[in-house]
């Protein structure tokens, strides 16, 4: 979502969202024009506009870079989605996911990590909801990353320590829907 959908949504103006997060009015003017980009913001004016708005620094990231169709890395992908679950709490994550398909428009794009980790993890909340799944996307159930996607910090650590060990029981504590797709995935609710 735009910025400047986001301000209409919340009936903010560019003047009042300037006021709200000090930031002058030239620089909110030139975001909204697309004069410049979010994403190229030092992270206290990314941080500032995010908390006026009530959304998350990663949400504003990721929301420029979909609607500028660019992609962002994994690590950033995976860290929005689980902002926004803990944002939206587990059944309006849901609702918003499966009403947009998200999931099919990931995977036309061929963002194969990202679509899938987004059915995963609506897989997940609807175990841990007792919420049947959606039968629409059965046949991505069955789909599988060619190589494991670990979690960075795990790899980092893994290669900085040079012991494989973090890397397998990492895979040993995964949740069995991320798995399922080649993904390891240990905490999807522990983000700060």
């Amino acid at each position: 979502m735009m910025l400047n959908q986001i301000l209409s949504e919340k009936g903010i103006s560019k003047y009042r969202l300037a006021k709200l997060t000090g930031i002058p009015q030239t620089t909110i003017l030139d975001l909204c024009s697309g004069k410049s980009r979010i994403e190229k913001c030092n992270v206290i004016t990314v941080y500032k506009i995010a908390k006026a708005l009530g959304t998350t620094v990663e949400q504003l990231i990721m929301d420029a870079a979909v609607s500028q169709e660019r992609r962002l890395s994994f690590s950033v992908f995976k860290s929005s989605v689980c902002h926004r679950v803990k944002d939206k709490g587990d059944i309006d994550f849901l609702i918003d996911v499966l009403e947009s398909d998200e999931i099919e428009k990931l995977y036309e794009k061929k963002w194969y990590p990202e679509s899938l980790y987004l059915l995963a993890m609506v897989d997940y909340l609807s175990r841990e909801n007792h919420i049947p799944l959606c039968e629409k996307y059965d046949q991505l159930r069955t789909c599988r990353l060619s190589e494991t996607l670990y979690p960075s910090g795990i790899v980092l650590k893994s290669a900085s320590e040079k012991d494989n060990s973090y890397l397998a029981e990492s895979l040993q504590k995964a949740i069995p829907e991320f798995l399922r797709h080649n993904i390891v995935e240990n905490e999807v609710r522990d983000v700060c």
